[in-house]
């Protein structure tokens, strides 16, 4: 069984924009520094966090080549090539072969529902053909998408059918599939969980690696959770998870992604503003979100490095 090429906490990144909605890529460089200096392990690139729904495809391949370069090989980097269109999703994969991508992802189609297996399989099939060189993550987020076939069929399936597939970035809250994911024919393929908030459960579960957007700004913070867990301070873990429970309703409060934008100019990470249809917030809410970080103490206990042993 080969090695899992992706562990430990992957960003799901925030795409650079100017106020009037234009890429700034000149931001990546540092953003990517800065992230790997906190301990994250790589990125994923153009998914639900990087509006690349959003984006052309055009501005999708300048995106991905603008991380594959600035991370020069200090982790993975996961292209999502999603789109309404397979043929222009397969143009992106191509693409992120091309570029030097680690792998591709794709989350499905969502216009014409997908509501069988054999037909997921069908186009996720198409899109992994077309970067054969790359292992490929199914991006699995029903909310957004709609498509709920059973996960463990769908293993079961794509692990004969698609001869790249590694494995699926699994967003939805369900723990009993996700650990009969894990599970499946001896942990063969890489489960990477999506809920930062249920990190730890997730944890217990046996997973490979997790896919967030929090990683984004308190990265520390989720390290000394995983470090807990592993030393067996379930206690600490737990109180850890609560933080980040508490750090993601406040942010939550106002439009998640704008917000997260604000919070991470805030840290030193600039990137700008989210598209339309994402709502952006008034001066007045950001000094608001900030200030009640701040009385939360999130400056503190999530910007805390791990202990020298630890890291």
């Amino acid at each position: 069984m080969p090695q899992p090429l992706l562990r430990g906490l992957i960003a799901a990144t925030y795409t650079p924009m100017a106020e009037d909605g234009s890429l700034m890529l000149d931001g990546v460089a540092a953003m990517t520094d800065q992230l790997l200096g906190e301990g994250v392990a790589g990125f994923y690139v153009c998914g639900s966090t990087g509006e690349g729904v959003s984006l052309s495809t055009s501005e999708r391949k300048s995106v991905a080549g603008a991380f594959v370069e600035a991370v020069a090989g200090r982790g993975p980097v996961v292209v999502q090539v999603g789109h309404n269109s397979l043929v222009e999703a397969c143009d992106l994969a191509r693409h992120a072969q091309q570029v030097g991508a680690s792998a591709v992802s794709a989350a499905a189609p969502s216009y014409f529902k997908i509501n069988s297996t054999g037909m997921l399989l069908a186009c996720m099939g198409q899109i992994a053909g077309a970067a054969p060189k790359l292992p490929f993550y199914y991006y699995h987020i029903p909310l957004f998408t709609g498509v709920d076939v059973d996960l463990v069929e769908f293993l079961r399936c794509a692990g004969e059918s698609i001869p790249n597939f590694a494995g699926v970035k699994y967003t939805t809250p369900r723990l009993d599939e996700f650990k009969a994911c894990c599970d499946l024919e001896g942990g063969r393929y890489e489960m990477l969980w999506g809920t930062d908030e249920m990190l730890l459960p997730a944890w217990s579960m046996g997973f490979h690696g997790a896919v967030g957007s929090t990683y984004n700004i308190a990265a520390p913070l989720y390290r000394r959770l995983l470090q807990a867990a592993e030393q067996g301070d379930l206690h600490e873990a737990q109180r850890l998870q609560m933080l980040s429970i508490q750090m993601i309703r406040t942010i939550s409060k106002y439009p998640f992604h704008p917000a997260m934008k604000h919070v991470m100019r805030s840290i030193g990470i600039e990137c700008g503003a989210c598209r339309m249809p994402q709502a952006q917030l008034s001066d007045q809410q950001a000094q608001a979100l900030l200030r009640e970080l701040e009385q939360i103490g999130f400056y503190g206990w999530a910007r805390e490095p791990l202990t020298q042993a630890g890291s």
